[in-house]
């Protein structure tokens, strides 16, 4: 893991166009310190492996979805009736520029 040092924060304030006084960035310093004691801690827990990572805080089921099943598409004729604006048996949208 990256060692989080003072310049290592100046620089990322700096990439994410940040302004922050000094003492802030002790503060953010310091709080890094701490997290990184914790994660150190955390990797001494012994028989840690024998665990599945937790991505979310208690089960989550889906039983409201209903199974994806492949069927019969449309045929071209009906869902280009429906369609605005068709150009060469396609439908035709608006462009977009971002």
């Amino acid at each position: 893991m990256k060692t989080i040092t003072m310049d290592v924060l100046k620089d990322a304030a700096n990439r994410l166009l940040f302004t922050m006084s000094e003492e802030e960035y002790q503060t953010l310093y310091d709080e890094f310190q701490i997290l990184t004691k914790q994660m150190g801690n955390i990797g001494k827990i012994e028989g840690l492996e024998d665990f599945a990572p937790m991505t979310f805080p208690f089960d989550c089921t889906t039983d409201f979805l209903r199974e994806d099943e492949a069927k019969e598409p449309l045929p071209r004729e009906e869902v280009l009736e429906n369609a605005g604006n068709v150009q060469d048996n396609e439908i035709k949208l608006p462009k977009v520029v971002l």
